[in-house]
């Protein structure tokens, strides 16, 4: 049994599948909606270039062949270890034999007066995003709360169907805990020139609603005004039915490589767990499509009885106006950074180091360098921080020579 039917779950039954698993598998989840795609949400999908029914990442017709049973629009509510069954908000009892959990993660919630108003919206499904979209076409200003991915990404959208655009972010650059400030600076750029608002170093104390309009109230007294907030403040694990059943979780579900918890015959993969990551050399929670269908795959392999580790290295995109982000490795603040490529011309990369080992590289643009840095860091192969830096030096060089 698999709770939760995106990138995790779907590629866990996939993969217990195509490692010769034969027996039952279901897959419960509270959504209505087949498996979708998730990164157009906040792009495509707002601005009409991608329709609901592009979105689905299998069909019916998928899971009957793979005899895999779908089960949409049901809540589990309890995990009884002991019967080895999961309870249903419906009343139903399902039993399993080897259960896997991939209740992804939910959009953190304001703490603030007024942040129950019906003009304050978040993105993490697509149920938000159908409420977004009509609110956004009809709005003339918004104010995005939070300057992560997400925020961003919806600004972009905002900014370039001609909404005047506020962004308030509590740190003192973008991003400030996925990417440099080579990087942070770069989108900051960009989205000015889009006629972005961004105001740093801003924490938010109150919402005031007067008719259709919101005042977002920060705590040094600044105030920005829109017809429509969306608030994007980080990502929450849904690991409560695993706590409740006495799994050990810490900022979601404890996984090893195989995506096996504390308990034998429970497993978790995706935005749910985390786990101890080889490049990163400690514990994290990643939210990716890269890390949830590679988690998956690990899990649904070993629930099949083959089992093959999670060592994939970690990657991350981004699509804002003419720019993708692409991030791959995972990179620290005091990690010595070098650029390689054009700033100017929005084509470039950053090297990170800690040493002389590379560790992460971050992308404008520039998609040879992630696919080769792929390579280099899932080999612990690295270039001098000289030849990243050289455009005339090819990196391809230095695999002929490993």
């Amino acid at each position: 049994m698999i709770i939760g039917a995106s990138y995790a779950g779907v590629q866990a039954g996939i993969s217990a599948r195509e490692k010769g698993y034969q027996a039952p598998i279901r897959i419960v989840a509270d959504e209505i909606h087949l498996p979708y795609q998730r990164p157009p949400l906040s792009k495509a999908f707002l601005s009409g270039g991608v329709a609901h029914g592009n979105l689905i990442l299998r069909g019916d017709d998928y899971f009957k062949a793979q005899n895999i049973e779908m089960m949409l629009g049901h809540r589990a509510i309890r995990i009884d270890r002991a019967a080895n069954h999961v309870e249903l908000e419906s009343g139903q009892h399902l039993a399993y034999d080897a259960l896997l959990i991939a209740t992804g993660s939910r959009a953190r919630q304001l703490a603030v007066p007024g942040a129950e108003h019906a003009g304050i919206v978040y993105l993490r499904t697509l149920d938000h995003a159908m409420n977004l979209k009509p609110k956004l076409e009809a709005a003339r200003e918004v104010v995005i709360i939070g300057g992560g991915f997400i925020g961003l990404e919806v600004a972009a959208t905002a900014a370039k169907a001609g909404k005047k655009v506020v962004i308030i972010e509590a740190a003192s650059r973008l991003l400030e805990r996925a990417v440099s400030p080579l990087i942070s600076e770069f989108l900051r750029d960009a989205h000015l020139a889009h006629g972005v608002d961004i105001r740093f170093n801003r924490s938010v104390t109150a919402i005031e609603n007067s008719g259709p309009l919101h005042e977002v109230i920060c705590s040094n007294g600044d105030r920005a005004r829109g017809d429509l907030i969306l608030a994007g403040i980080g990502g929450m694990p849904n690991d409560e039915l695993a706590s409740a059943a006495g799994v050990i979780c810490a900022n979601g579900i404890d996984v090893d490589e195989f995506g096996q918890s504390s308990v034998p015959n429970i497993y978790a993969a995706g935005d749910c767990s985390n786990h101890h990551n080889l490049f990163a050399g400690r514990r994290v929670r990643l939210e990716s499509v890269q890390n949830a269908t590679d988690q998956g795959k690990a899990a649904g392999a070993a629930i099949a009885g083959k089992p093959e580790p999670y060592i994939a290295v970690p990657r991350f995109w981004s699509d804002q106006y003419d720019y993708k982000l692409q991030i791959v490795g995972l990179s620290a603040p005091d990690d010595l950074a070098v650029v390689r490529g054009a700033i100017a011309e929005g084509k470039f990369s950053v090297f990170y180091y800690r040493g002389a080992k590379l560790m992460a590289v971050d992308s404008i643009n520039r998609p040879g360098d992630q696919m080769i840095a792929r390579r280099f860091i899932a080999a612990s192969l690295s270039p001098t921080p000289e030849q990243a830096a050289d455009v005339a030096f090819d990196l391809k060089r230095l695999e002929a020579v490993a």
